[in-house]
């Protein structure tokens, strides 16, 4: 048995198709169980009314599938007081467009109503003159909320957000437990690694950047990417040498003191125009990934 921590297999809903039962069918038909959830019909979640929520849950439920994680657009809009530099944002969201007032409170009721234990988060749409320090703040009430929820927070980096890199994640979490110390940085706050999204801005990362987050990961989201044409495609089609990255990582996360043992593995195919096809196809690209690098994958 390998020593690597193992993974377990997640696609996020919107990569299929746009309604539930186009993801229940996709699930049943890939025997995937895990099912995170971002959009439903055109609209966040994080828009929906609890009521809304409860009852997609209960759908899941019936079909035997779980959310392990909301994927939530908190954090991926303008900084307070700071402009952004523009440019296409997937998945944009407004918090005005939220029911409640508090856009991260509600965020994780939603989360317990889903059955989640996870809540996905970014750092405010990118800025000059940014510095770690300034999302400290937030970040701290998010440790705050986590552990009250007893959930876990999972920063992912973004291209079009203040970490957009893995090394900007690394800085991040250094940054963070210097600010702390000697306090211990907070299990509930950890780094959701996308190592695709790296790719995509022609900065992937290096292995002082992946030994520095190994000890916290325990969520990655998986996409590829074909360089040239400067596109996301399906696991396998694209440049992005996934079997020597998830040696790599998950090698580092055995070797670290206190490393997760299983890491959420989450298709997020990217690629809309024929989503269903996309992902599919990535589900069977990553179960032969994980045979051809020795993991077991649940």
């Amino acid at each position: 048995m390998s020593s690597l921590p193992r993974l377990s297999l997640a696609v996020i809903g919107d990569e299929i198709g746009p309604s539930l039962e186009e993801m229940i069918s996709f699930c049943h038909e890939h025997q995937v169980t895990r099912l995170d959830m971002r959009t439903l019909g055109g609209r966040n979640l994080l828009g929906m009314t609890l009521d809304e929520v409860g009852g997609i849950a209960r759908t899941l439920g019936k079909e035997g599938i779980t959310v392990p994680t909301l994927v939530s657009p908190l954090l991926k809009w303008q900084a307070p007081g700071k402009a952004s530099a523009g440019g296409k944002i997937d998945f944009a969201f407004d918090p005005a467009d939220c029911p409640a007032d508090d856009p991260l409170v509600y965020a994780f009721d939603m989360a317990v109503v889903l059955g989640a234990e996870r809540v996905r988060v970014f750092s405010y749409l990118t800025y000059d003159g940014y510095k770690p320090s300034d999302v400290f703040g937030s970040f701290e009430r998010l440790i705050d909320l986590a552990s009250t929820y007893s959930m876990t927070v999972e920063i992912e980096n973004e291209p079009v957000c203040n970490m957009a890199t893995i090394g900007d994640l690394a800085e991040f979490f250094a940054s963070l437990g210097e600010a702390m110390a000697p306090s211990p940085l907070p299990a509930v706050l950890r780094p959701l690694v996308d190592i695709g999204n790296a790719w995509a801005i022609d900065k992937p990362p290096s292995d002082a950047d992946i030994a520095a987050i190994a000890s916290r990961v325990d969520q990655i989201h998986l996409k590829d990417r074909d360089t040239k044409a400067r596109k996301t495609v399906p696991l396998g089609d694209g440049d992005v040498p996934w079997a020597d990255e998830l040696r790599r990582l998950l090698g580092e996360v055995a070797k670290a003191e206190h490393g997760s043992k299983e890491i959420l593995a989450c298709i997020e195919t990217h690629c809309p125009a024929d989503a269903r096809n996309a992902t599919s196809r990535s589900v069977k690209a990553f179960r032969r990934l994980c045979q051809e690098v020795g993991v077991e994958l649940i």
